[in-house]
């Protein structure tokens, strides 16, 4: 009887894990889809650009952190990498739009790998200043930080 139910059950497992493979694929792709279509959607749908979405962080930061002349320089390096992350990865975007329509799924994918490796090249360029930045805070900042990047707000912030 257990004979019988393998041949079964992995078909049927084999299934699962390829829509929900395939599903991922599609959901991401209609980003690119949108975003290679030029036509804009509802303002909910709409992009903003990293250098916007940068340049409201590093508000957002300034503003909750209240920064020292002390720690001026060490948070100019870190906003720096930041502003160039950002302005690399929208022009990563921008191109990403302008190919997408001839892409076929085989070079999606690829494309998606360059954007995580990015990202990720990104990130190792951000956490060394980053990390001198946050090691020149008072335990109030570094509070605040934590909180912020926690759950996207300062904690004094009321929940709407």
């Amino acid at each position: 009887m257990k004979q019988k139910a393998f041949p079964v059950a992995f078909p049927v497992a084999l299934v699962v894990v390829m829509v929900a493979f395939l599903s991922t694929i599609f959901f991401a792709n209609a980003n690119l889809s949108f975003a290679a279509s030029g036509k804009k959607k509802s303002s909910a749908v709409a992009r903003t650009s990293a250098v916007a979405q940068t340049e409201a962080q590093i508000k957002q930061l300034q503003g909750a952190l209240k920064i020292t002349e002390a720690q001026k320089e060490l948070w100019n390096n870190l906003t720096q990498v930041m502003r160039e992350n950002a302005k690399d990865m929208d022009a990563l975007t921008k191109e990403r739009a302008e190919n997408t329509k001839a892409m076929n799924a085989v070079e999606h994918m690829k494309l998606h790998s360059q954007i995580t490796e990015a990202h990720l090249d990104q990130l190792k360029k951000l956490i060394p200043p980053f990390e001198a930045f946050y090691a020149s805070m008072s335990d109030e900042q570094k509070n605040i930080t934590d909180t912020i990047f926690r759950t996207g707000r300062h904690g004094k912030q009321k929940r709407k």
